[in-house]
């Protein structure tokens, strides 16, 4: 298992977490499928948008824990409870290796318009300090003990920019073929 230390570039998913509506917990589970430019199959958040998937550290969780609330995986609406990476540490265009899939950090934290019942239990949420958002680049599965692997560091900007300006169609053609 990869270790917790500050700055790693590679740790595991602990939970996938998905919900049918926005403004609700998710619930955790084992699985799930990642789509090419729209975030997890059957995810509410999934869309035509630069925050189509959502991440955050077990290690955030637990600060939160250590703060007295009985909060887990899913709890803060993110979509893949990591544990061992540094997201903090990773600039908007990093691209993250997940199992299979490849996503690519759209944006670092949020603005809460409404403050969740997680801040009014504890005075504070992490989400939108530690949380990061992607954009899916390489579709496919993502499981439970899934390798987290940063492939190349952000330079501050990202490929998919907000709904205006989606990302381009994937090249299907075969190899050789062209």
């Amino acid at each position: 298992m990869p270790s917790a230390n500050a700055g790693s570039r590679a740790g595991v998913v602990r939970s996938v977490n998905l919900s049918e509506r926005k403004t609700v917990r998710k619930k955790p589970g084992e699985h799930g499928l990642l789509i090419y430019d729209r975030g997890f199959q059957g995810d509410a958040h999934a869309g035509d948008w630069h925050r189509q998937v959502s991440l955050l550290a077990l290690e955030s969780i637990d600060t939160m824990r250590e703060k007295g609330l009985d909060v887990g995986p899913g709890d803060f609406a993110e979509n893949i409870t990591t544990e061992g990476i540094d997201l903090c540490a990773l600039p908007i265009g990093t691209r993250i290796r997940i199992g299979g899939t490849l996503v690519e950090v759209s944006q670092i934290g949020k603005i809460c318009h409404t403050k969740c019942a997680i801040y009014y239990q504890a005075g504070d949420c992490v989400m939108p300090r530690e949380g990061i958002f992607a954009v899916v680049l390489e579709a496919g599965p993502v499981n439970v003990g899934d390798q987290i692997e940063v492939v190349q560091m952000g330079d501050g900007t990202c490929a998919r920019l907000p709904a205006d300006q989606p990302l381009p169609p994937r090249d299907t053609t075969p190899l050789g073929t062209a």
